[in-house]
C-alpha cells in the first residue's frame, strides 16, 4: 500500500547556460531570464513545487548565476520558524575534486550530502527551464501506485513532431522499454498512435535508488540522468512514464490549454510563449487564485495610462503610456513611452524608455534601454542586423542596456 503523505526533497536543476537565447543570457543564466509580464522563467517550476505542496527546495546554480541568485533571494523567502520550508541556491560545492557541474547527475551526485541530510522519501529532480504548471503530488502518487523506482514526466506530442525530441518507448501501464533520442520513427503511445511521448527532463526518484545509482556512476564525470543513469536503470529497475496529459492543477479555465508546456530554449519559443498569455481567453491565465504563479514583490505603483490607444496588452506595474499605440505586446515594469510612439508584437522589459515617435515591432527589448525619439526596431532586418542580433525568422532582440532604474 503506497505511502499517503511521502517527504519529498526537490532539486531544481538552474544552472542553464542559454546558449541559444543569447544575448538574452549575456549577462544571466537562462532560469534568470524575465518572462511575462512580472515573472523569470524559474518561477514557473518554484511556483509548481510550492503549490504543489513541496517546500523542501534546493536550487542548483552553475553559469552567471548572481542575477538568478538575487531574484530568489528577494522573491522566494520561506518561513524561517518551520526548517522544512526553503528554497536554497546551491553553487558548485566542488567536494569531490575541483571542478563544476559536468551534467544534471553529477550536478545532484556532487550534493548527496543534501539529500541524507534530509533522508526524503523521494527526490524530485526538475529542470528549470521550462513554461508551465504541473501538480506535482500527482506524479508522486502514480511513482507510488506503481512502485516505481523512477518516474519520468512525459509530454504527449504528435508522432510527427516527435522527431525533434527524446522520445520514451513504454507499455501500457507506463513501464519504459527503451529511451530514443530524436528517433527517425518513433514509437507511439500505447492506445494513442497519433501521439509519442516526449520526456520533460523532470523526475522522481525513491531516494535509495537515487543515491545508489549516483554512487555507482561516481567514476563518471559528464554523465546526465537522461543520456546516461536513466538508460542503465530501466534494465534494472522499475522506470516509469507518467502521462503529464493527464495532470490537472486547480482552478483552470475552460479555455486553457490543460497540459500546456513550453521549452523557451530559442529566441523564436521564448518570443511565442509570451503570446500564449494574451487575449481574452488565452492558452494560459496567468490568474489562477488556487494556482498562483509567485515572483518577487514590486513596490512601485501601478500602471498608468495617460493617454493613447492599448489593447491585447500587459502592461507591467509602474508602466507609463503617454499618446502612444501598443499592440499584442507584453510591457514589463517601469516601461515608458511617449507621444507618437508605436510598439506592435513586442516584449518590452523593465525600465526601457521608448521616445516619441520610435516604432517597434516584432522585437525584444532588454532591461534598461533607451529607443531614441523617431528610430525603427523591426521594420529593415538588413539595417537591424547592424545593430543588433536578428533570430531566424527576423525577430529583433535588443541586448541589455546600461542605464540603471529609478529605484
Amino acid at each position: 500500500m503506497p505511502m499517503i503523505n511521502p517527504r519529498i526533497l526537490a532539486i531544481v536543476m538552474a544552472g542553464g547556460e542559454g546558449k541559444r537565447l543569447y544575448p538574452l543570457t549575456a549577462e544571466r543564466s537562462k532560469p534568470a531570464v524575465p518572462f511575462g509580464g512580472r515573472y523569470r522563467i524559474v518561477d514557473f517550476v518554484l511556483s509548481n513545487l510550492v503549490n504543489s505542496g513541496i517546500h523542501s527546495i534546493y536550487l542548483l546554480v552553475q553559469y552567471k548565476s548572481q542575477s538568478l541568485i538575487e531574484h530568489v533571494r528577494r522573491a522566494w523567502v520561506m518561513s524561517p520558524l518551520l526548517s522544512g520550508h526553503f528554497v536554497t541556491v546551491v553553487p558548485p560545492q566542488m567536494r569531490e575534486g575541483p571542478h563544476w557541474f559536468q551534467g544534471t547527475a553529477d550536478a545532484v551526485a556532487q550534493n548527496l550530502n543534501l539529500i541524507d541530510e534530509h533522508r526524503p522519501d523521494l527526490v524530485a529532480v526538475f529542470g528549470a527551464d521550462h513554461i508551465y504548471r504541473m501538480n506535482i503530488k500527482q506524479m508522486a502518487q502514480f511513482h507510488l501506485e506503481r512502485e516505481a523506482d523512477v518516474t519520468v514526466a512525459a509530454l504527449p506530442v504528435p508522432v510527427n513532431e516527435a522527431t525533434a525530441f527524446g522520445v520514451i518507448d513504454a507499455e501500457a501501464d507506463g513501464r519504459i522499454r527503451e529511451f530514443r533520442e530524436k528517433p527517425a520513427e518513433p514509437p507511439s503511445i500505447p492506445g494513442d498512435p497519433e501521439h509519442a511521448y516526449a520526456s520533460m527532463g523532470n523526475y522522481i526518484f525513491s531516494t535509495d535508488v537515487l543515491c545508489r545509482a549516483l554512487e555507482e556512476s561516481s567514476n563518471y564525470k559528464g554523465y546526465d540522468f537522461g543520456g546516461d543513469v536513466l538508460p542503465r536503470l530501466k534494465d534494472t529497475h522499475r522506470v516509469y512514464a507518467y502521462n503529464y496529459g493527464t495532470n490537472r492543477i486547480r482552478g483552470l479555465k475552460p479555455y486553457e490549454d490543460p497540459a500546456y508546456w513550453r521549452d523557451v530554449g530559442t529566441v523564436e519559443a521564448f518570443y511565442e510563449a509570451h503570446f500564449d498569455f494574451l487575449g481574452e481567453e488565452p492558452k494560459v491565465d496567468a490568474f489562477n487564485k488556487e494556482w498562483p504563479l509567485y515572483s518577487s514583490h514590486y513596490p512601485g505603483p501601478s500602471a498608468k495610462l495617460v493617454s493613447g490607444e492599448v489593447n491585447n496588452s500587459i502592461l507591467g506595474s509602474g508602466s507609463i503610456i503617454k499618446g502612444a499605440k501598443v499592440h499584442n505586446s507584453i510591457l514589463r515594469r517601469e516601461v515608458t513611452i511617449e507621444e507618437g510612439a508605436e510598439v506592435d508584437g513586442c516584449i518590452i522589459m523593465d525600465y526601457v524608455t521608448i521616445r516619441r515617435g520610435a516604432k517597434l515591432r516584432r522585437a525584444i527589448v532588454d532591461r534598461f534601454n533607451v529607443i531614441e525619439a523617431g528610430d525603427t526596431v523591426g521594420y529593415d532586418v538588413e539595417a537591424d542586423r547592424r545593430r543588433w542580433p536578428v533570430s531566424a525568422t527576423g525577430i529583433v532582440v535588443v541586448p541589455k542596456g546600461r542605464h540603471m532604474p529609478r529605484y
